[in-house]
């Protein structure tokens, strides 16, 4: 009885191992497959193309339409774009230190940022482009505009300003610097002991200046606090985790991640000890708060830790990862999602079931399940972002102030 119980567990084994073997060809024959079919289609696409083309230029737009197929947060970087990634990650790049946008056929500076080349230079929001270096920019877009204003810092550009209210143009030398966008551009104490910290990124400085802004505020005996989250967009998870450890007790569970890799699966927990776990708390959030700040905002609903207060937030539960290429490029790639310690994802659109047409459908409601806040119980949803404890009605513009906000005549 024993042998045949061996015999029937080794044959089991074999079929299961033989299946596992023939799965794992045959999605390797399919990966093989393709690309060689795409190796030699680019070769034959390159040889007999009726005109000359650009196989740098065939290639990425190649590139950038298969990931477009997945969701909008999975992208290739090119070795020319590295600077877009270091801004992303530390904030800081090398340039003029300003914002630009488009008006008409030219580009105009909207702000430059203060104590950098363009405001050194005296440059001021509604200065148009009119040239860069001898060359005219007229039809350019702010991304090719941009590009040329990157570049090594203590280099120098000469800029042909027109400026409104000046008769003739006039050519502005600027020196590029190394700028660094602060993640806390603003603190203080308002009204009654409230203290106010506005957080508009989460590159690897934002939890040190959060850190620096809350114990200022503090040694000024502010006795609550505003954690300003609206427009931020999100950034590092690890930053997330630290400004929520602020908050929350040592060893709490901050956010987990689940992929289809298995080192994906991970649980961040609060490793310090916290600045404050008892001040009185307000998180403020609208629909440009997203990823990193639902991390944040999410969490400390969680744990009943602040009242969020706003409008509904964006709703991105996808984490990134950036791996690297070959040629300095690199490949930033959707590796998991996210959970709040309640257990709800706050990821709004479904990506991996789009329509025949393309069409990303947001999470249908008869798929949001109800979760339970950590100490109150109080029910909190998936699915949608994360929703305020407390909701404030937009205020509606005049037609003056929409139609000034619309032609960029306010910035």
């Amino acid at each position: 009885m024993k042998k045949k119980i061996t015999k029937i567990t080794l044959i089991v084994a074999l079929a299961l191992s033989s299946v596992i073997s023939v799965g794992y060809v045959d999605n390797y024959f399919e990966i093989s497959k393709n690309l060689d079919i795409f190796a030699t289609l680019f070769r034959e696409l390159n040889t007999y193309y009726v005109d000359d083309s650009d196989p740098g230029k065939l290639m990425k737009t190649g590139i950038d339409a298969m990931l477009e197929s997945l969701d909008p947060y999975t992208n290739y970087i090119p070795e020319s774009n590295i600077e877009d990634y270091k801004l992303m990650t530390t904030g800081q790049y090398g340039g003029i230190g300003a914002l630009i946008q488009k008006q008409g056929d030219f580009v105009i500076i909207s702000e430059p940022y203060e104590g950098f080349g363009a405001f050194k230079a005296g440059l001021r929001a509604g200065d148009k482009l009119i040239e860069i270096d001898g060359k005219s920019v007229k039809g350019k877009n702010t991304e090719e505009i941009r590009e040329v204003l990157l570049g090594q810092p203590g280099s120098v550009v000469n800029l042909k300003i027109e400026r409104p209210g000046t008769k003739e143009p006039f050519v502005s030398k600027v020196t590029r610097e190394e700028v660094k966008i602060k993640d806390v551009p603003y603190f203080s104490v308002i009204q009654d002991s409230v203290g106010y910290i506005k957080l508009t990124g989460f590159t690897e400085s934002a939890s040190k200046e959060v850190k620096n802004a809350l114990n200022s505020l503090l040694e000024q005996k502010v006795t609550s606090l505003i954690l300003d989250l609206r427009g931020n967009g999100g950034g590092l998870l690890s930053e997330a985790v630290n400004i929520v450890n602020f908050f929350v007790p040592k060893g709490s569970d901050v956010v987990s991640t689940k992929g289809k890799i298995k080192e994906w699966d991970k649980t961040y927990k609060a490793l310090n000890d916290p600045i404050d776990i008892k001040i009185p708390l307000v998180v403020l959030i609208d629909e440009g708060s997203a990823s990193a700040s639902e991390i944040v905002s999410g969490t400390l609903q969680d744990y009943d830790r602040a009242v969020i207060l706003g409008n509904q937030s964006f709703g991105k539960g996808l984490v990134q990862s950036v791996r690297p290429l070959s040629y300095n490029s690199k490949l930033k790639v959707t590796v998991a999602k996210y959970y709040t310690p309640s257990g709800r994802c706050i990821q709004k659109l479904d990506y991996s079931h789009r329509e025949k047409d393309g069409k990303v459908n947001v999470v249908a409601d008869s798929m949001i399940r109800e979760f339970k806040t950590i100490h109150s119980k109080r029910p909190v949803f998936d699915g949608k972002g994360v929703t305020p404890d407390v909701s404030v009605e937009k205020t509606e513009l005049s037609n003056i102030s929409a139609i000034l906000i619309s032609k960029n005549l306010i910035f």
